[in-house]
């Protein structure tokens, strides 16, 4: 996982060749004021989930990762706090793992957890186990989906 602020973002570049259109549009682009929904950029293989959700407690949230997808998650309207525990610690999932939907949920509980402000930015790689979406009230997020 990186934790990082967006102004930082170019120094990620290199990881993955759709980070730079990623950063490039979310930093060109008023998304706090955009409409929920989806906004496609590359097809399947970049797009971003601009979210209206209702944060919830540390004990209410499961650990979720994903095979096919890299997410970069953009916290927009205020912190949001992150569990996180690498996938190797982990048991069973609560359910077989949705290739469709390309996730797996646990329900073991995160070993870490950080906040992210308005911001700043994290990339979640497979083997990171998170529970986003933290916190008391509600949030306008982004959650990048870059296809592996």
């Amino acid at each position: 996982m990186i934790i990082a602020r967006i102004e930082d973002c170019e120094r990620y570049y290199a990881l993955h060749p759709l980070l730079k259109p990623l950063f490039e549009y979310v930093k060109a682009n008023d998304l706090l004021a955009a409409p929920a929904g989806r906004i496609t950029l590359q097809g399947e293989d970049l797009f971003i989930n601009v979210n209206d959700s209702t944060l919830v407690s540390r004990e209410e949230q499961k650990l979720e990762v994903h095979r096919s997808y890299i997410d970069v998650h953009f916290p927009l309207s205020c912190a949001e706090d992150y569990g996180w525990r690498h996938l190797s610690t982990l048991g069973e999932s609560d359910a077989p793992f949705d290739k469709d939907n390309d996730y797996a949920l646990y329900s073991q509980p995160a070993d870490k957890w950080f906040t992210l402000q308005p911001g700043e930015f994290c990339i979640v790689w497979p083997e990171d186990a998170h529970a986003p979406i933290v916190g008391e009230g509600k949030i306008r997020k982004l959650v990048a989906k870059i296809k592996i």
